[in-house]
């Protein structure tokens, strides 16, 4: 798991950008099976006001039109929380292999808090998933964000 600690350092320095829009700090690379980063995204739905500007998507959407294929079979998904129903289908339909996830999402996380899209036999596309890695870090950036809402 200690490879992806550096990769995870990145997605929260991506996170923080989402601070100067005001909208969640959540960040997302997307790794192709070489090691490179080929897809970054943080948050940008307040920016856009699009509902669907999750990091992950950002991150994909990214991912897809570098490699000019919407399939990113054997890449890597490193997000700085754990996706929600939305982003954990964009993840299965894109033919992600691994998701890596920090902080958990107990209110709407869609990978094993409140559903498990991603590993539910009845799923197509099976994806492998490592989650925690800074997970203290990663819950820490958003626990703050939200102390200065309230």
């Amino acid at each position: 798991m200690a490879d992806y600690l550096p990769l995870m350092r990145e997605a929260l320095e991506i996170a923080k950008l989402a601070l100067a829009t005001e909208d969640v700090p959540v960040g997302a690379l997307v790794i192709n099976p070489r090691g490179l980063i080929v897809g970054r995204g943080n948050n940008q739905r307040e920016i856009f006001k699009d509902p669907t500007a999750h990091a992950e998507i950002v991150a994909l959407r990214q991912a897809a039109l570098e490699g000019d294929n919407w399939r990113l079979d054997d890449h890597t998904v490193i997000v700085t929380l754990e996706p929600c129903a939305m982003c954990a289908g964009a993840i299965a339909q894109s033919r992600i292999k691994t998701l890596v996830f920090g902080a958990w999402d107990e209110k709407a996380g869609a990978v094993g808090s409140v559903w498990d899209i991603l590993r539910d036999p009845r799923t197509p596309h099976q994806v492998e998933v490592v989650a925690g890695i800074l997970e203290e870090e990663c819950a820490a950036l958003l626990r703050e964000f939200f102390k200065e809402k309230r």
